[in-house]
């Protein structure tokens, strides 16, 4: 009797409870790879003070520079199209987000 379900006690946790358990952690692994709408929320807010703090670091450098004209900015220059084509593509990437949301 005990060679009888010994077997079968092994084949059930062999095909049913080890499949069970990797496709459980399979299913959390992948919700937790998502960003959610918090998460968003909170990179859209950080984004935009980013972008203020440049905006303010970049007329504090122009008072600076107009006041003392040895003054040489240790930034890169203001509103140079190649200082700011990552600001631009992420711009781009989040209104393209928007537009997908909607």
């Amino acid at each position: 009797m005990e060679e009888v379900f010994l077997p079968l006690i092994i084949c059930g946790m062999l095909f049913v409870a080890l499949p069970w358990i990797i496709f459980h952690y399979i299913t959390k692994w992948k919700t937790a790879a998502t960003l959610t709408t918090g998460d968003e929320a909170l990179l859209e807010e950080l984004y935009q003070v980013a972008k203020r703090l440049d905006s303010r670091m970049d007329t504090v450098e122009r008072l600076v520079a107009s006041d003392n004209p040895d003054f040489r900015p240790a930034r890169l220059m203001h509103d140079r199209e190649t200082d700011n084509q990552q600001l631009r593509e992420l711009e781009g990437l989040l209104g393209k987000n928007e537009r997908m949301s909607k």
